[in-house]
């Protein structure tokens, strides 16, 4: 087996297991997230690669689709829902910058290693900036979705998670 194959394998079971430090009580919040971002994910990586910017060599489904499944559709929008589950509501906005731009980071400084290192993305006419921009943008888009979906459901309800009146 690849190493590339080893990362994938790595990088589910790593994602699998974030999953588990979702509070029951904020469920629907991380699944609302997690599709809410594969819907702009999905849009969004077929545009990058059909446009030729990026190039996945080593995916899977490489016979349907030329975009990542597991970074599209899993990663990503795992880490979306880990992001909203844990959004710092009540911090300053500075704050809340700050755990924009750690996310993005986190996610970024990755990416940067594999493109070097492995077949699993290639740059064409892309750069890491793209990447970090592109996943601000998108957490925040995101972002404003659930909390619009949701109406500020979140600062009604208690620890319990009781809807107040």
């Amino acid at each position: 087996m690849r190493l590339e194959w080893w990362i994938l394998l790595a990088v589910w079971i790593l994602t699998i297991g974030m999953l588990f430090f979702i509070p029951k009580k904020k469920i629907r919040l991380a699944v609302t997230a997690f599709l809410l971002k594969q819907g702009i994910t999905w849009i969004f990586g077929l545009v990058v690669v059909e446009y030729g910017l990026l190039s996945y060599p080593v995916r899977e489904f490489a016979d349907v689709n030329r975009s990542s499944f597991t970074y599209e559709f899993f990663v990503y929008p795992a880490v979306c829902a880990i992001f909203n589950v844990f959004y710092p509501n009540m911090r300053s906005k500075l704050i809340q910058f700050l755990y924009y731009c750690a996310f993005c980071t986190a996610m970024t400084v990755p990416e940067i290693f594999l493109e070097k290192y492995t077949d699993l993305i290639h740059y064409l006419n892309w750069a890491w900036y793209w990447t970090w921009i592109t996943l601000f943008l998108t957490f925040a888009m995101t972002r404003w979705l659930c909390v619009w979906f949701f109406k500020g459901i979140e600062k009604e309800m208690d620890e319990s998670g009781i809807h107040k009146e």
